[in-house]
């Protein structure tokens, strides 16, 4: 991944979005317990959401808490450096359910390639999840496209 930031230095990066029924804060450490809990819950509903096909996350197997901490530790750097911005996404009851990814695509980096995912048993926010999220970046962002469940 290129180490070039993904946004203008002049464009002001969203601290959230808050919604009817979930918001969305930078993932980071501090999310680890309740991160991995969620999509460990939750491993065969993820890889059957749109843009998660390729089947190597969330691993079949599962991974441990420091290794889940270093993958969070990764993304709260990647959003400080700008290079990429990843939210959890927090129920009403600041509960983790899920995970929005907003990445340059490798082809050109002011394409945002972008994936989210909630817990089983909140699977009622995937539609509005991703409805809320695309229009958050379409109108939000300085992204020239937005590259966001492709195959619906």
């Amino acid at each position: 991944m290129s180490e070039q930031p993904f946004v203008p230095a002049d464009f002001a990066v969203p601290s959230g979005l808050s919604c009817d029924g979930f918001r969305l804060e930078p993932l980071g450490p501090r999310h680890n317990a309740a991160d991995h809990a969620a999509w460990t819950s939750s491993i065969d509903h993820i890889r059957a959401t749109p843009d998660f096909p390729d089947g190597r996350w969330p691993p079949l197997g599962g991974m441990s808490l420091a290794e889940n901490l270093r993958d969070l530790t990764r993304h709260a750097g990647d959003f400080e450096k700008r290079i990429g911005f990843t939210y959890t996404v927090l129920d009403e009851a600041d509960g983790v359910v899920g995970c929005v990814y907003i990445y340059p695509t490798k082809s050109a980096a002011s394409v945002a390639d972008v994936s989210s995912w909630v817990t089983a048993d909140r699977a009622d926010l995937d539609d509005p999840l991703y409805r809320s999220v695309l229009a958050w970046l379409t109108t939000d962002w300085p992204f020239t496209e937005i590259r966001y469940r492709s195959d619906t």
